[in-house]
């Protein structure tokens, strides 16, 4: 099993969104950076588990736990033009998209900031692509020591 870290803003779809769905399942649609793709379509698989981070809000932070529930597919609103992802250079017949289903597991106790991961960049999160400066990806990987650590967090006071 792997570990990753996938961002959404709560206002466009946030984790009571992602519960709320029937089968608390969802296609995680419009990630448009190749990076990202590139880790869903060919390192994701059915299982691994999901830091569902909040960010662009008042306390940006990981809000909840999911899991991988599909392997990659192609991303079908890169071919349509009434999408809000629609890519005109993407062809079905070789797909430039892909996404995967992810699958609501649980709320956190609480919201671990980054302000809190942030604090912690120095030593147990070195190294953790979240707390580097600069870093927009939507879709990181996350090490088994770094998935521990954050969640070990989860019943600390907030820093």
């Amino acid at each position: 099993m792997k570990y990753w870290l996938m961002k959404s803003e709560p206002d466009a779809f946030g984790l009571e969104d992602l519960a709320a769905r029937p089968n608390r399942t969802e296609p995680w649609d419009g990630v448009r950076n190749y990076q990202a793709r590139n880790m869903m379509r060919d390192a994701m698989r059915p299982g691994d588990r999901i830091l569902f981070y909040h960010s662009n809000c008042a306390v940006p932070g990981v809000v909840g736990i999911a899991e991988v529930a599909s392997e990659a597919y192609p991303d079908s609103t890169a071919f349509d033009p009434e999408a809000k992802y629609f890519d005109p250079k993407s062809d079905p017949e070789k797909p430039r998209w892909y996404l995967v289903e992810v699958r609501y597991v649980r709320h956190l106790k609480r919201t671990i900031s980054l302000a809190e991961l942030k604090a912690h960049a120095d030593c147990a999160l070195a190294g953790f692509p979240l707390v580097r400066n600069g870093n927009r990806l939507s879709v990181m990987p996350v090490t088994s020591e770094q998935w521990d650590f954050i969640l070990g967090l989860e019943s600390e006071a907030d820093s």
